[in-house]
C-alpha cells in the first residue's frame, strides 16, 4: 500500500520536470529582442588599414542570405559595402 503514494509522487514530480524542460527546448525565440552587433569596435582605425578579425567560429547571418564566420566579418563587410548588409540572426542562414 505504501508503494502507491510513492509512485504517485514520482509520476507528478517527473511529469512536472519534463514539462519544464520541454517547454524551454521548444519555446519559440524572439530574435528581435537579441542585442545588435557592436560594429564600431571592429572598424579599422584608418581606411587603408585591414581589419583583424578573430578566428572564432560563431556564425552570424545577414539579411543578404550570407553566413559570416563571426560578427567581426559581418561588421567589416557592412563597413566596406554600406548599409546593404544588415544583421539578421546569431546563427547560420537557412
Amino acid at each position: 500500500m505504501a508503494a502507491f503514494p510513492c509512485m504517485t509522487i514520482f509520476f507528478l514530480v517527473s511529469s512536472t520536470l519534463a514539462q519544464i524542460v520541454f517547454s524551454e527546448i521548444f519555446k519559440p525565440h524572439d530574435y528581435s529582442k537579441w542585442p545588435m552587433l557592436p560594429c564600431k569596435m571592429y572598424y579599422p582605425l584608418d581606411p587603408l588599414y585591414d581589419a583583424n578579425c578573430p578566428e572564432v567560429t560563431a556564425y552570424v547571418g545577414a539579411t543578404n542570405g550570407h553566413t559570416y564566420k563571426n560578427e567581426c566579418f559581418l561588421c567589416v563587410d557592412q563597413w566596406e559595402f554600406g548599409p546593404y548588409i544588415e544583421f539578421d540572426k546569431y546563427r547560420k542562414c537557412d
